[in-house]
């Protein structure tokens, strides 16, 4: 007698677990535990088991097959699944608008509804008869690829439609996944010591396309729908507000949506939409899209070859989310700059999850009052980094964020140069930015290695060869020949090469130092008056002896060489036979332009800036990119920048190209 009762409890469960299926996946209330649900579904397929006869395609425990796929077919859509048109300002709506209303009758004035732009993998469900028959994605939009075992295990896709449900329906949509649903697979990722998902939308994409539909089943993917390309049979719709309701009643999840009527209202709706509605989805939007309400409109205006004319996509030009300031971490830069980083609370926003944002500089902590703990508004606009907007609630318990007080790479000096934002690592042996500063050393301006080039750096210390700057002085034969693709001649080539630097000119070595605010023609300046063990004892006084160096310069070549590290490099290079000596001036005997300063601006029109450049060298004078009061001379060729009118404001003497050229050569 019990045996009787079974084909009864059979569909009292389906109906039970469909429904908690509903109540979980679009009403987002479920009202049972995980652990409930799966024994009322265990109990489901044992009574299946022992009941073959009552095992139907729509059941829910059919969801998930025991076979694993080989391949994905390609499967033709009924109609093909068009992309939208995108617009980013108000204005280019009310132009969409515009064509809208002159393509319709003027008897005819159109509504609109809004939704919210799903970030998800576009997907084409077919029914017949009331049943699931296939799942394809959009592919080319022509064709997709057969995805039908793994769409059966989403739990918000009915298997079979109830109600007045067409004969025969294309619904389209979009499959997500819940950014709930994303941290908890990341999680479990991490705890298995597996690399996490970089996105719902990419895990969602990927999850679609598994082999084995029971990775896809335990991924817990839901379908949105939002248009249909075949429906016949049934209730006719004559509107897309109908759809959507029409959807509803057959079981499937459908976005928020509101109907505005009129452009304007339209467009004042799209803040509001934005601040008020997105943020608090579960699942990632990139924009929104409007429709032309009526199915009889829609048909009016039809298609372009890539686009339908009656709907467009409006994607915002940046998107906010808040979150909380859990730490702050410091960055070293490839030039030394120490670059504060945010570690928030893990939010998704414009289509990625945000754990990291840059703050920039310390100024930038300061405008914004910003504290650990504090919650903040963060700001993605596409591909652009994800910055701090403003602090929207202040934590009490809050701690201030101080600028490190040594580097977090090297443990070297932290250094900041008045007048300037940036704090940096004042180590040019930092492992952060040794291959920059390697590259810098050995380049033409600087000590001239040639063959040591980018390849060679990477080489050198990603194999531990050279951990700093002196080290490429003392590399052995051997270890360049272990290095791939390196051969007795090229060894030989670079090594001699290494060697001839050590003859290089002191300017040469001070601008191959990498000092912050000195470049070549002030290391030349440098040079003459300094040999480099008198240039690193300087003080800021016998610095600004020198006519172009002002106090900012000084006090950054003399901050630089305080440093202990760079003490320590200094007595390596000096072991290694570097030249240290003082330059002597190139001037001939007696030149009246022995010391005097030079600075260019404007095009010359018989010869180039540095041309002229080497002009006054030859004659013992110097060139500069700055004015100051102490520069003697400007010479101001045609269209003269800034720098002419600095001179006239200074009362430095200006001399045209002819004036210039008569006194270089009298």
């Amino acid at each position: 007698m019990a045996a009787k009762g079974f084909p009864a409890e059979i569909e009292r469960l389906r109906d039970e677990i469909r429904a908690h299926d509903r109540r979980y996946y679009i009403e987002d209330a479920p009202v049972i535990s995980d652990t409930e649900y799966d024994r009322l579904l265990k109990r489901l397929q044992d009574l299946e088991a022992a009941h073959p006869g009552s095992v139907r395609p729509d059941s829910p425990t059919q969801r998930v097959g025991g076979g694993v796929a080989t391949d994905f077919k390609s499967v033709k859509h009924a109609v093909p699944m068009l992309s939208l048109d995108n617009t980013y300002s108000a204005d280019e709506v009310r132009q969409w608008h515009e064509r809208v209303v002159k393509l319709l009758p003027k008897s005819e004035t159109p509504a609109f509804v809004v939704e919210p732009k799903v970030d998800g993998l576009s997907c084409a469900l077919t029914y017949e008869n009331g049943l699931l028959i296939r799942g394809a994605t959009r592919g080319d939009g022509e064709a997709g690829e057969d995805v039908t075992p793994n769409v059966r295990t989403l739990k918000n896709v009915p298997l079979s439609l109830s109600g007045r449900a067409p004969s025969r329906l294309e619904l389209r949509g979009e499959v997500v996944m819940y950014q709930a649903d994303f941290e908890a697979l990341n999680a479990s990722e991490l705890k298995a010591g597996r690399e996490p998902f970089v996105n719902p939308r990419n895990c969602a994409a990927g999850s679609l396309r598994q082999k084995d539909p029971k990775i896809t089943a335990a991924r817990r993917l839901r379908f949105i729908a939002h248009s249909f390309g075949v429906w016949e049979g049934g209730k006719a719709v004559e509107s897309h507000t109908g759809f959507l309701d029409a959807c509803a009643g057959l079981g499937f999840q459908t976005n928020p949506r509101w109907r505005k009527n009129g452009i304007d209202a339209l467009v004042d709706f799209f803040d509001q939409f934005r601040e008020l509605v997105i943020p608090n989805l579960p699942f990632g939007v990139d924009g929104v899209v409007v429709k032309v309400d009526s199915y009889a409109q829609q048909k009016m205006l039809g298609f372009t070859a890539k686009s339908p004319r009656w709907a467009v996509a409006f994607k915002y030009p940046a998107q906010q989310a808040s979150t909380s300031v859990d730490a702050v971490e410091f960055s070293v830069g490839r030039t030394g700059t120490i670059t504060p980083v945010a570690k928030v609370k893990p939010v998704f926003c414009a289509g990625v999850t945000i754990s990291s944002v840059t703050l920039h500089n310390f100024d930038e902590i300061a405008r914004l009052g910003l504290k650990i703990g504090d919650r903040v508004m963060i700001e993605r606009a596409g591909e652009v980094i994800p910055k701090i907007v403003k602090v929207v609630g202040s934590s009490k318990g809050g701690r201030e964020i101080k600028a490190p007080k040594t580097c977090p790479s090297c443990g070297g000096r932290i250094l900041k140069e008045e007048g300037f934002v940036a704090y940096y690592c004042g180590n040019p042996s930092c492992p952060a930015q040794l291959k920059r500063t390697l590259l810098h050393f050995a380049s033409r301006q600087a000590m001239d290695i040639q063959g040591f080039g980018e390849e060679t750096v990477d080489q050198l210390v990603d194999s531990g060869r050279v951990s700093a700057i002196a080290d490429i002085y003392s590399l052995p034969k051997e270890d360049l020949l272990k290095l791939a693709l390196w051969k007795e001649k090229k060894a030989d080539n670079l090594l001699a090469q290494i060697e001839a630097s050590k003859n290089r000119p002191l300017s040469k070595l001070i601008n191959a130092l990498g000092i912050r605010q000195v470049g070549e023609k002030t290391a030349e300046s440098l040079a003459e008056g300094f040999s480099l063990d008198e240039l690193a004892a300087a003080s800021p006084e016998d610095l600004r002896r020198i006519p172009e160096i002002g106090p900012v310069v000084a006090e950054s070549i003399v901050g630089f060489f305080k440093a202990p590290e760079v003490k320590g490099l200094l007595a390596k290079l000096k072991k290694a036979g570097l030249n240290f000596k003082k330059m002597a001036p190139s001037a001939p005997a007696g030149s009246a332009l022995a010391g005097k300063t030079f600075v260019f601006t404007g095009e010359l029109s018989g010869m180039s800036r540095d041309e002229a450049g080497e002009k006054v060298k030859a004659l013992g004078a110097k060139t500069s990119s700055s004015i100051s009061a102490k520069t003697s001379f400007v010479v101001a060729g045609d269209s003269p920048g800034s720098k002419y009118q600095k001179a006239k404001a200074l009362g430095v003497t200006i001399l045209t190209e002819a004036e210039f050229l008569k006194l270089v050569n009298p």
